[in-house]
């Protein structure tokens, strides 16, 4: 960001990428002024209140993290296969992603670099991540952050979100939306309005 002029910024982020905006506001405290983060808690809150439902419902997380190739080699088999099944799984509104969309994910996915980097994400998150996140366990976040998430998702489902946000936040909002885990595809005018009013007019 401070490449492209930017000293500090506002950030929204959806899935991994809400969890690279967490990393960035500890990290980073003094360049964002404001956070959305989508359908997601804290990957240290996750992963210490696993139970069977979130195993089932989030089983990519233990599968990805497998030892390099186990994972890469299971989905390159047929990457288009298990792209389309784990979409189907988080999404709960017909027709949200169109078939533009779907065939250029598609395309990313197929190549095994991508593969091998998502798993390299999970394995991440499982390691050096959840370290640096226990480092920080007594420090609070300053940045005022929005927590949206799908209603009808797995987090919205097996959680109270907003209760871990304010454990490690001083400025937490945020509401469910009637959707699934894609808010920006499945509720694009109302996840619009929610990141307009707070970063804009709040």
């Amino acid at each position: 960001m401070e490449a492209l002029g930017f000293e500090r910024f506002m950030a929204v982020g959806h899935d991994r990428g809400a969890r690279v905006i967490h990393r960035m506001v500890l990290d980073h405290p003094d360049r964002v002024e404001k956070a959305v983060l989508m359908d997601i808690l804290p990957t240290l809150f996750m992963y210490e209140n696993t139970d069977m439902s979130f195993a089932r419902g989030y089983y990519h997380w233990f599968f990805l993290i497998q030892p390099y190739d186990f994972p890469e080699r299971l989905i390159g088999a047929d990457p288009e296969y298990y792209l389309v099944k784990k979409f189907q799984k988080g999404v709960k509104t017909e027709s949200a992603f169109s078939n533009e969309a779907m065939t250029e994910y598609i395309r990313c996915f197929k190549n095994p670099k991508t593969i091998h980097a998502s798993c390299e994400d999970y394995r991440a998150a499982a390691g050096i991540d959840l370290a640096h996140d226990r480092l920080d366990l007594n420090r609070k976040l300053d940045c005022p952050l929005h927590i949206l998430w799908g209603r009808l998702g797995i987090v919205g489902q097996l959680f109270d979100v907003l209760s871990p946000w304010r454990e490690i936040a001083n400025h937490v909002s945020g509401r469910p939306l009637d959707c699934g885990h894609y808010l920006a595809e499945e509720a694009p005018k109302e996840t619009l309005t929610e990141i307009f009013e707070f970063l804009i007019l709040h």
